[in-house]
């Protein structure tokens, strides 16, 4: 029997593990799982694990009010390194970019333990852009043994760092596996706010923004752009759940307080959130994983950024690059609420991102790693 670490942190991250973790506990004659939460989003991630029923079997609880990447670094590389001293598995499994899965693979690599990674090879090629994000990820890539890259686009980055091809496998992202076990027909919302747009009967514009190279001026910027469209169109409901972050909140609620149709609202839980976005009409975010859900429900998506990670939807044309730019963010938003021809081709665009399989695709590439089979891996393929 195998020990696989699992480390985790962030919703985002537990989020895309979960299904991975499921799977693997499913293979109790192969694999024991031992989950590791560093709680480096303590709420968020609380909620995520509650609705896939995961308790970690560690939870290092780090995170303390506004504390600083060098902190989070330091604090999590010590208790990180405790666990693994004490239960020494046999593969430590990581997931994106955030702190802890640089963190968890280079304390791995310190205890001379094989890193997996999965959703490995994304990049914008622009270290400031998604902050600290990028380099996280190209880091965590130097010490990986296990690639587990979502599609093609990100092997391909992948072997322009040199990286083995052998080490490398195109497993789909396990945010579709995610949402499958997510998404009820008849869901009910536990935020009242959200039954109550539903039961208007408009169409639905979902707004989300938090990241922080988007602070300040730009942010004022995209806002600006809600306003004027929440106005132009008044038969629109505008859902925005608003990021707890002080400096978000006070640009958010300055621009758009008072506004019939805007409904400004508390961070949903995943289940909520997930659940709401697929009854949507259009997705405005600078969101990395919203990106990847969307396409996912054939939702066209606005990102609020000047480069992404995720180019294959762009490529497919389900997602469009706005940056920033209020005019340019009205304008394309303005083209898909009239043009209907316009809002069909992005909705009807191929999802590229996954086929609910990956997590399955993800413990066998394990099981063939460990010589426990020698299976042949159909490794994902978008299509329509």
């Amino acid at each position: 029997m195998k020990k696989i670490a699992v480390i985790f942190g962030t919703r985002p991250d537990t989020i895309k593990l979960a299904s991975i973790i499921l799977e693997l506990k499913k293979e109790k004659k192969f694999f024991k799982v031992i989950t590791i939460a560093t709680a480096q989003h303590r709420q968020m991630l609380d909620q995520v694990l509650n609705i896939f029923k995961i308790t970690p079997d560690y939870d290092l609880n780090i995170m303390v009010p506004q504390q600083s990447l060098a902190t989070l670094t330091k604090n999590t590389i010590g208790k990180l390194g405790e666990v693994l001293l004490k239960e020494h598995p046999d593969m430590v499994i990581v997931q994106g970019d955030t702190t802890t899965t640089f963190v968890g693979s280079l304390v791995a690599f310190y205890h001379q333990i094989p890193v997996g990674h999965v959703e490995a090879g994304l990049r914008t090629n622009d270290k400031a852009n998604p902050f600290p994000e990028e380099i996280n990820r190209r880091l965590t890539s130097v010490l990986t043994d296990l690639h587990f890259a979502p599609t093609d686009t990100a092997k391909k980055a992948l072997l322009k760092e040199n990286i083995s091809a052998e080490s490398i496998f195109v497993t789909g992202n396990t945010v579709i596996d995610a949402l499958n076990i997510s998404i009820k027909k008849n869901y009910k919302f536990t935020v009242p706010m959200l039954n109550e747009v539903i039961s208007q009967r408009k169409k639905i514009i979902l707004v989300t923004m938090h990241r922080r190279e988007n602070w300040g001026k730009p942010m004022k910027g995209a806002c600006n752009a809600v306003k004027r469209l929440a106005i132009q169109y008044p038969d629109f409901n505008f859902v925005f759940p608003v990021h707890l972050n002080p400096v978000v909140k006070e640009v958010v609620h300055n621009t758009l307080d008072n506004l019939k149709n805007v409904f400004l609202i508390a961070p949903l839980d995943y289940s909520d959130f997930v659940n709401f976005m697929s009854k949507t009409y259009l997705i405005i975010t600078d969101s990395g994983g919203v990106q990847e859900e969307g396409p996912h429900f054939g939702i066209p998506i606005l990102v609020l950024r000047k480069v992404t990670e995720r180019p294959e939807a762009v490529k497919y044309g389900t997602v469009k690059l706005v940056g920033l730019d209020e005019d340019k963010i009205f304008r394309t938003s303005k083209r898909l609420i009239e043009n209907k021809s316009a809002y069909k081709k992005m909705a009807s665009a191929v999802n590229p991102y996954g086929d609910g399989l990956s997590a399955k695709r993800t413990v066998q590439i394990l099981k063939n790693y460990f010589n426990i089979s020698n299976s042949l891996i159909k490794e994902f393929i978008p299509h329509k």
